[in-house]
């Protein structure tokens, strides 16, 4: 193995091979994306995570493969799965199904190019000219290109196409697609160009609501492939599958110890970690359209290495179509794909501190640059009042209490210019007039400050890292009653505060049932009548935890007395009599507390067919935020929703009930008071920018459009290459040597210096003589 595998290094990318007579061959670099349909390949994924490495392999399968070059495909997976230790996530990818991860590794799009290696064909080497297919083009997100039939009967409304002839792509965007479609078959002809062809050929638009624009690129179309009909049909929309039926999820054992396989119900929406037993296989199934297959570590090699035919086996059973994804994980090294469909998912041996990285080092760093002379910051508070903004006096900033409403004006200003985000707390107790107000007045403060602020819904109890952060450790929330005047019960003479937090971003004091049953070993309490307050140490709460509760002791102490400090087990006499006696309470010491394990996912959201569909994006980047895009941010504690300045007026308005159908819906039965943060395109606050490696600000104002891309290939490129009016009467001794030149970019010397056939192929292909 070592020898079939030597390509395999520590670097982080991605290396391809291809089954060629049953053995691997490495493909060329250049000629990624590109897949013929009679081939099967193996890709090998690499990345880099922390300190350590993780590895996706993918086996393709074209769909004239034959089933040799398939099983040898499956061998050569479990192979690379063992030379690597049993650590990658291995899953199978069907031509014109595949997974969005796989796709996300091209993201210009994958060419299906017809033959294979039965039939002799070769990748395509760079700076080949001697070319000519047609490619339609599909997709917004999975862009894939197939080649069709070089004629007009391959056309339809709603898709785009590439007219590729070496050295000319012609591409014809169907009057029905979209934007971002034309922008992806762009992009394709333009990795074309650059990556095949070295830059050599010449990139021409016709847009096919307005042919009658490119007259010269029309008539070179249709010089090759015909002339154009007078109608053509629709376009098919792509096959996917609905959030309601990627929500069905179900969980079986498999096992075949008499040799037959037996498959069992273990449980279904919502899963939780523990139904995974360490000694055994599991399918896991995703309403039929995608299955999971995860290993344990215990299980015996045997099964391990079966589980991939098992899943095939289980396809059968079920009647599912045999281009079903399938996914294998291994105990111990899931994919958050497959974790993300359970209710939670811990690391076990990790510790709070140790692997929220993306939450705790850039909110952090972001709020502790704002104190030390960075980004100049303030606050602003309202309260619903009447169902009208009352102005909150700043001497309580950092009190909310549970029959109230608040809207938090928050202004930072990076680089001279200043942004905003707009909270909308909405206490426990508020009544529905109130809640209804909340929403109203924040509308109404966003188009103040010209609709660029980013709007989060905050319930009571919920509130996001970012929120307590402005409140630097000193956030308190009351568990009812007001702020306003007069209109509050008088204070209770006993109050019970749960306090969490490590750090002045994280902090906050939650009131609390003032009885003992309400307090934990594992965090501190603050106790307070009208006048003593103790601060109660349980004994697995942290040192950080202990130091912070300090502070937040002064805040409800507002400074007229101090908190007696006590440890769990030393409490006097007067404590339980405050609390209404001793009662039994959670009091096991955490030995290691476990953090949930989550990483952030971006999708994109869309109802435009009638049902609510959820595409995501794999590795994904800035440019993968397309201006006439609704995209949703999931990093589970939060979800962030994208609004793009060219989404249309239907998508803004119901882009906050896309993203709470998205909760509803979502596998892991997700908490749906989890708080919305929505974010417009040119306005993105650093809570947000900091799950983008290597942000750029400039980009909306700098960046090139679909209009602009086009604009760049020229007027005169578009098409004096391929033909001149009435050209065909002209012979080659009629051209000037500059006209000649232009046309087939190489002199009459180097033409006369080309072989005779070679002289007669680039005659035909250019329809001069």
């Amino acid at each position: 193995m070592e020898q079939t595998f030597r390509a395999v290094n520590q670097t982080p990318g991605i290396l391809i091979w291809r089954i060629e007579k049953m053995e691997l061959v490495l493909v060329p670099e250049k000629s990624y994306g590109n897949f013929y349909e009679g081939d099967c390949y193996v890709l090998l994924c690499t990345k880099k995570v922390g300190g350590s490495l993780s590895y996706d392999i993918h086996y393709w399968i074209g769909s004239e493969s034959s089933q040799d070059e398939q099983g040898a495909a499956a061998v050569y997976t479990i192979q690379l799965d063992d030379f690597l230790g049993s650590a990658p996530v291995q899953h199978r990818e069907v031509q014109h199904h595949e997974s969005s991860s796989f796709c996300g590794y091209f993201k210009q799009g994958i060419i299906y190019k017809k033959g294979g290696v039965a039939s002799g064909m070769r990748h395509v080497e760079t700076n080949s000219s001697d070319v000519q297919r047609l490619l339609q083009v599909k997709g917004k997100r999975k862009v894939t290109a197939k080649e069709v039939e070089m004629s007009w009967n391959s056309f339809n409304l709603g898709d785009v196409f590439l007219l590729d002839i070496g050295k000319t792509i012609i591409q014809w965007n169907g009057p029905d697609s979209n934007r971002q479609e034309r922008m992806k078959g762009m992009l394709l002809a333009k990795d074309i160009r650059d990556r095949e062809r070295g830059g050599r050929a010449e990139i021409g638009v016709i847009e096919g609501d307005a042919e009658k624009n490119s007259p010269l690129l029309m008539e070179a179309l249709t010089s090759i492939i015909g002339e154009r009909p007078a109608k053509l049909p629709s376009g098919t929309s792509d096959d996917q599958a609905d959030q309601q039926q990627m929500a069905q999820v179900t969980l079986f054992h498999v096992s075949d110890a008499d040799g037959e396989m037996k498959v069992m119900e273990v449980a279904t929406r919502p899963l939780v970690q523990d139904l995974l037993n360490h000694d055994d296989c599991y399918i896991l199934d995703q309403g039929g359209v995608k299955l999971f297959v995860w290993k344990g570590k215990r299980a015996n090699k045997a099964e391990r290495q079966a589980a991939m035919s098992r899943a095939l086996e289980f396809i059968k059973l079920k009647g599912y179509p045999h281009t079903t994804n399938v996914e294998t994980v291994n105990d111990g090294a899931e994919s958050a794909l497959f974790k993300q469909l359970f209710q939670s998912w811990t690391v076990q041996n990790q510790t709070k501190g140790l692997g929220h990285t993306h939450t705790v080092g850039r909110v952090g760093k972001w709020v502790t640059r704002s104190r030390t002379g960075g980004p100049d910051i303030t606050n602003f508070i309202w309260r619903i009042e009447n169902l009208e903004l009352a102005e909150v006096d700043p001497k309580t900033y950092g009190y909310f209490y549970g029959g109230d409403c608040y809207i938090i004006l928050y202004t930072y200003e990076v680089n001279r210019k200043k942004s905003y985000i707009l909270y909308i707390w909405q206490g426990r107790h508020a009544t529905q007039d109130e809640l209804a107000a909340s929403a109203f007045q924040a509308v109404t403060v966003d188009q103040q400050y010209g609709g660029e602020p980013v709007q989060v819904r905050v319930t009571m109890g919920k509130e996001p890292r970012h929120f307590m952060a402005m409140f630097k450790g000193k956030l308190v929330i009351f568990e009812g009653g007001t702020s306003r005047k007069g209109g509050s019960d008088p204070e209770p003479l006993v109050r019970l505060f749960q306090i969490s937090g490590t750090d002045s971003t994280n902090t906050k004091a939650i009131e609390v049932p003032a009885q003992a049953a309400s307090l934990n070993s594992n965090d501190v309490f603050l106790l307070k009548n009208q006048g003593t307050m103790y601060l109660w140490y349980g004994k697995g709460s942290s040192g950080d935890e202990r130091a912070m509760a300090k502070e937040v002791s002064t805040v409800l102490g507002r400074g007229s007395f101090s908190a007696e400090i006590m440890a769990e087990g030393q409490e006097p006499a007067e404590f339980w009599n405050l609390l209404g006696g001793k009662a039994p309470y959670a009091n096991d010491k955490r030995l290691q507390q476990v953090v949930q394990d989550h990483q952030p996912r971006l999708f994109e959201c869309s109802n435009k067919t009638g049902r609510f569909i959820v595409t995501e994006v794999t590795d994904f980047t800035q440019d993968d935020l397309i201006e006439d895009d609704v995209m949703l941010l999931d990093t589970w504690d939060q979800v962030f929703l994208w609004i793009g300045n060219e989404a249309n007026e239907v998508e803004r308005k119901e882009s906050v009930v896309t993203c709470q159908e998205y909760l509803r819906t979502h596998p892991g039965a997700r908490d749906c008071d989890t708080p919305i943060l929505l974010v417009k395109q040119g306005f993105e606050p650093p809570t947000f920018t900091g799950w983008f490696t290597a942000w750029d600000p400039t980009k909306w104002s700098d960046g090139k459009t679909y209009e602009q891309l086009k604009e760049e290939l020229g007027e005169v490129t578009s098409l004096e290459i391929i033909c001149l009016p009435n050209i065909s009467s002209l012979s080659q001794k009629h051209l000037s040597d500059e006209d000649f030149q232009f046309i087939f970019g190489m002199s009459k010397n180097e033409f006369s210096s080309l072989p005779q056939w070679k002289q007669l192929n680039i005659k035909k292909k250019n329809k001069m003589f």
